[in-house]
């Protein structure tokens, strides 16, 4: 804990703000059905809200190195707080559309601004149990910040008027809380080749991982709703997806510290293929099934993304935190605006258990992509990891599975 003590105030901050945007996606569905609108115009918010989420990676970076991260962070939670009272003061569903791109704008800057943060003061031998830490914060206040709408009901004014408290007191611990704001880049410039020669396996597990979760938070509960599971169960498998995910993000981040965080990621992307098709051919509608799988699938699918940006983040220097930061969210919006809706196509076409043969496809793909990384380039050493790398210099299957070619290894 030592390690993480320094972080408290930001990640204070970063659960106070994840928990307001936790819950805008579902309150936008539930209350954009309640003043009558289309649902295509609601799910034209998911898009614009992620459009303008990819576009706050490429130009948030900069304000960064002009005025530093506190600032920043500041501006941008002042504008996602005053287009969230606007929503509620003009209800129609194209004015929502550009709010919702300039809220996802602002939550890209605020994330990036929040992550370059943590990883420009944390050392690698202890940067996976960190980002994990996040990512439980991320995990346990969405899920959380869900059971506002049954105690405020979604009509009226009220549960937009918290969310927009949530944003605006997130910057109390950043502003008078921490003390380690980190130097802006000396010079930015959002460039993708660079981002993938930091990190080829993270920037193709940051789409595909986009693809899943997207397609698990948006299209899971077409999926309940199909093998009829009710509300309150539809609820139930969702929040069991999320527990899930937070219980292994903290011991699969200390196994990432401890050995190479490929072999990690690797282990836990073929748990999330097993427990995805276990949903697809075992569970059937048996709900206590579907329950334990769905509990799995999520403890192994959603601590993906934390291991794969500590592992690229291992391999960044100090003036390139930032452009990791924003580059690695570039490519998860990149993917999370393919996954739904090509998850609920093939659901449509194909039944609800293509949602998970979907999940498991891409997360097959995506083991696959890792070990073929392994045998290009060899692991950052860290301090602690030397039984790991021991472990595979004396088995011949491993040796195999990742023995480099090439005189320089590759990117």
């Amino acid at each position: 804990m030592l390690a993480i003590r320094p972080f408290i105030p930001l990640l204070l901050a970063a659960g106070i703000l994840l928990a307001g945007n936790g819950l805008f996606s579902t309150l936008i569905a539930v209350r954009g059905a309640q003043e009558g609108m289309a649902a295509a115009q609601i799910g034209w918010m998911g898009t614009t809200y992620f459009v303008g989420f990819i576009v706050g990676c490429i130009i948030v970076p900069r304000f960064l190195r002009s005025v530093g991260h506190i600032r920043t962070y500041a501006a941008l939670a002042s504008l996602a707080a005053s287009s969230t009272i606007l929503m509620v003061l003009v209800v129609d569903p194209y004015m929502w559309m550009l709010l919702r791109l300039i809220i996802g704008f602002c939550f890209s800057g605020l994330f990036t601004t929040i992550e370059s943060w943590l990883n420009t003061g944390v050392a690698n031998r202890v940067r996976g149990k960190v980002l994990s830490v996040y990512r439980i914060i991320d995990i346990a206040v969405v899920a959380g910040a869900q059971y506002l709408m049954p105690v405020f009901g979604t009509d009226g004014f009220t549960l937009f008027a918290i969310m927009g408290m949530m944003i605006t007191v997130s910057l109390v611990p950043v502003a008078l809380g921490d003390r380690s704001s980190p130097k802006p880049p000396a010079v930015f410039r959002f460039d993708l080749a660079q981002i993938w020669r930091i990190s080829p396996l993270a920037s193709i597990g940051c789409v595909a991982i986009g693809m899943t979760n997207s397609a698990f938070r948006f299209v899971g509960p077409l999926y309940a709703d199909a093998i009829g599971l009710g509300l309150a169960s539809l609820a139930t498998f969702i929040s069991l997806g999320v527990i899930g995910g937070a219980i292994l993000q903290y011991p699969l981040g200390t196994l990432s510290d401890r050995y190479d965080r490929r072999w990690v990621l690797v282990g836990s992307t073929f748990g999330a293929v097993l427990a995805g098709m276990f949903l697809s051919y075992g569970a059937g509608s048996n709900v206590t099934l579907v329950y334990v799988g769905v509990f799995f699938f999520g403890a192994f699918s959603l601590p993906l993304y934390s291991l794969s940006a500590a592992h690229a983040n291992d391999r960044a220097s100090d003036d390139q935190y930032v452009l990791l930061a924003a580059g690695l969210m570039f490519f998860y919006g990149i993917g999370a605006t393919m996954g739904p809706p090509v998850s609920s196509l093939l659901l449509g076409l194909f039944g609800p258990t293509s949602l998970f043969v979907f999940t498991s496809l891409v997360h097959g793909l995506l083991a696959v992509a890792t070990l073929w990384r392994m045998r290009a380039r060899d692991s950052v050493p860290v301090e602690g990891r030397g039984p790991f790398r021991m472990l595979i210099r004396t088995s011949p299957i491993m040796q195999k599975l990742t023995r480099r070619e090439g005189p320089d290894g590759g990117h």
